[in-house]
């Protein structure tokens, strides 16, 4: 199957003009014939710690899932929006803001769905984590069964693991993970740190678990000299780590794109790789045979 990874840089708050851009590359990734486009977590909003402005974005999320619906429908091709942010109930506002992944299939159908379990620090005020008893399902789609986590689910095995016991061959991961994301203290040790932690948690789950791992990030940033920002740093003076890529067993990363870039890559994905991996490694016969399960539950 061809995958497009779409690493966007999205304006702050701004979701008609970061739906424009997502619209404009995923034209462009279904005339080169990519069965599934994936854009980034966030990609309508960015991520600001501001609740009021995200709520602003969450209330328009419906209809431009139907617009992503539409799109996914018109053009025949699978479409994984990133992560739509869910408005709390009208009745209970006190409740944080659900961050949502979708999968469209090329009838246009919302075939799975997963609000995000685990979340980074900063989202803790703001975003309500998933407390579904079964945290972790996958679905079936044309492409094969697939399994949805969101951007710091990627640190959590556990997570992964739970998607192929339920039979997921390809796990789909949008994120939003900046280079500053391991704080001064990470920046210190190595200031590549968070792409050396992306590049390797890719490759790891792709071995471990004989899965494709489709992981697409946030990258490029505003051009600079324009309003006083710097080359490679957005407004807020953030810089992106990207690597957006597809990692299988056996091959590795595919198609990885630069941390500071923003852009396509089209990537073909041979799962007759995931087939030999499981073959050699019998990852999935050892866990049924062990009837392995993920129930511990997440402490609030």
């Amino acid at each position: 199957m061809k995958v497009a990874l779409i690493q966007l840089y999205s304006q702050p708050l701004a979701p008609e003009e970061n739906f424009a851009k997502a619209e404009s590359f995923i034209r462009d990734a279904a005339s080169k014939g990519a069965s599934l486009a994936i854009l980034p977590e966030y990609h309508l909003s960015s991520w600001v710690p501001d609740r009021e402005g995200l709520l602003r974005v969450a209330l328009q999320s419906p209809a431009y899932l139907e617009r992503y619906c539409a799109l996914a429908r018109e053009l025949s091709i699978s479409i994984v929006p990133g992560t739509l942010l869910s408005a709390p109930p009208a009745d209970a506002p006190e409740n944080g803001l659900a961050n949502v992944c979708y999968f469209i299939g090329p009838d246009g159908k919302v075939l799975g769905s997963y609000q995000k379990r685990n979340l980074w620090h900063p989202e803790k005020p703001i975003l309500e984590a998933s407390s579904a008893p079964v945290p972790h399902q996958a679905f079936d789609t044309p492409l094969g069964r697939v399994g949805l986590l969101i951007c710091w689910d990627i640190a959590f095995p556990e997570a992964m693991r739970s998607l192929i016991a339920d039979g997921a061959t390809i796990i789909v991961c949008p994120a939003f993970w900046l280079l500053t994301d391991g704080g001064d203290e990470g920046m210190d040790v190595n200031p590549a740190a968070e792409t050396l932690f992306l590049d390797t948690m890719c490759v790891a789950r792709a071995f471990e678990n004989t899965a494709a791992v489709l992981f697409v990030n946030s990258g490029g940033a505003a051009p600079g000299d324009e309003d006083g920002i710097a080359p490679g740093k957005d407004a807020l003076g953030r810089e992106y780590a990207g690597v957006s890529q597809a990692a299988l067993p056996m091959q590795g990363s595919l198609g990885r794109l630069g941390s500071g870039e923003e852009g396509m890559s089209v990537v073909d994905v041979d799962m007759s790789i995931r087939e030999t991996a499981e073959g050699v490694y019998k990852v999935r016969e050892d866990m049924a045979l062990r009837a392995w399960r993920y129930s511990a539950p997440i402490p609030k």
